[in-house]
């Protein structure tokens, strides 16, 4: 095994993420994009927004989901019931994503992308034709845990193919740039769906949003997810990667690699997408509702200061992965690492305060802290695992991670306020957090990654 220096002079270890698997690197200049580069940016985008609809979509309606599929004498209890059923998607997602990294890693990206996106979009349109409770009794939540169960198992492929693939396409000393354009689109779902929420609950009687006016937003996914697969129909399979598959042994199997290979990679993972995941489940997932029940603010005004939050996240996390192609990721972990266990509490503080201008200020001192992570860390959970088992190895992490973290934060911080009575309890939850996974990036050897070809 070698050691070389890649072009932005980091260290390249063995079976980092080179072209072929094996530790090479070799010397790129930067370049203007090619069309092709640009659709799978484009096509990777999309996907990640499909993805993330899906996510948004349940979290500003949860209050009217709980209302619909878990009635009950208790609206805690309703809401708890809803954000239960939010966390079975995430659990489901490891699984989906061992599935679709190791077929991915088998036969490539672009495939493995129709599949994800195509049961997504579908997923999410038939959870806006579901009849409710009082339709269909119990199987109401039923049919609605099958849908999310869906959602989550392709997401398990999306969610890291999609990073992969552009990747693998993007421009040596770009690629924090790059994926992070495709992390904004996470960002963008919200501010589009809590737009179209927002006009709808508007220009509606309460009783017609809350009986159907809900539902068009989810049935707006199919749509959308035939623009994505028209996109993806139009690009191809990187170069890096036809190396990698034209190298690997005829008996290939990338479970078993992955794990031989990367079993420290993938558990350092879990901890670093699972910070991010736990601040974005937050922002996307459990603002809307907690403003509403904890903060005391309206429909209306819970939506409105979500979607300047979340907008100003679109912009930012492209502007952090830019500073990230030039200091490096380990600095932004570092970072932005710090930033959240020191702002998280009077963040949630501010959130929770009854007031809207307070409020939007705490959400956007959150934003900016989860911002700085992101720059490093959505890059170095693909960069640092070779070609020939990237998807399988980052899909491993990254899904574990949102199943732990993500997964649980709405249902935890739910329960948390209710055992304290302390409204801004989730704060001291993603402090602690955010501090021991500081701790855990100084102290366990995460190397940089920036610059190492593949």
């Amino acid at each position: 095994m070698m050691s070389s220096i890649g072009r932005a002079g980091n260290e390249t270890f063995p079976g980092s993420g080179d072209d072929s698997g094996t530790g090479r690197t070799r010397r790129e200049h930067p370049s203007k994009p090619t069309a092709l580069q640009r659709r799978v940016l484009v096509g990777g985008s999309v996907g990640h927004f499909v993805d993330f609809y899906d996510f948004t979509l349940y979290g500003l309606t949860a209050v009217i989901i709980s209302q619909r599929f878990f009635p009950s004498e208790s609206a805690a209890l309703s809401l708890l019931s809803t954000f239960a059923a939010f966390g079975v998607a995430f659990v489901i997602r490891p699984l989906g994503g061992l599935y679709f990294g190791a077929l991915g890693d088998r036969v490539g990206r672009r495939r493995v992308l129709f599949i994800t996106l195509t049961a997504m979009g579908g997923a999410t349109a038939v959870m806006g034709l579901l009849p409710g409770y009082e339709e269909i009794g119990p199987l109401a939540p039923v049919l609605l845990i099958l849908c999310r169960l869906v959602q989550g198992f392709s997401t398990g492929g999306e969610s890291v193919g999609a990073p992969s693939f552009v990747f693998e396409h993007a421009p040596i000393d770009k690629r924090g740039y790059w994926i992070n354009v495709t992390i904004a689109a996470t960002a963008l779902p919200s501010v589009a769906a809590g737009t179209l929420i927002l006009l709808l609950s508007r220009s509606m009687s309460d009783q017609s949003f809350t009986s159907w006016g809900w539902r068009i937003p989810f049935l707006l996914a199919l749509p959308l997810a035939l623009v994505g697969l028209f996109i993806r129909s139009k690009t191809e399979e990187s170069d890096v990667f036809r190396v990698a598959e034209a190298e690997r042994p005829k008996e290939f199997h990338p479970i078993r690699e992955a794990f031989y290979e990367n079993k420290l990679r993938m558990v350092q993972v879990v901890f670093v997408v699972g910070l991010s995941a736990m601040g974005f489940s937050f922002l996307a997932g459990y603002f809307v509702s907690y403003l509403q029940t904890s903060g005391n603010l309206s429909r209306e005004m819970s939506l409105e200061v979500s979607i300047g939050a979340l907008a100003l996240y679109a912009v930012l996390i492209p502007l952090s992965g830019r500073v990230a192609d030039r200091l490096g990721r380990k600095p932004m972990l570092i970072a932005g690492s710090a930033m959240l266990a020191a702002i998280s509490i009077p963040a949630f503080v501010l959130v929770t305060s009854g007031n809207v201008l307070l409020a939007l200020s705490g959400q956007f001192l959150f934003v900016v802290a989860l911002c700085v992570y992101g720059g490093g860390c959505y890059t170095f959970f693909v960069e640092i695992f070779a070609t020939r088992t990237r998807f399988t190895s980052a899909a491993i992490g990254y899904n574990v991670a949102y199943a732990v973290f993500a997964g649980t934060a709405p249902f935890i911080a739910t329960a948390l306020i209710g055992i304290t009575n302390v409204p801004a309890a989730p704060g001291f939850y993603m402090a602690a957090a955010a501090a021991i996974v500081l701790l855990l990036v100084i102290s366990t050897n995460i190397p940089e990654t920036r610059g190492r070809v593949g």
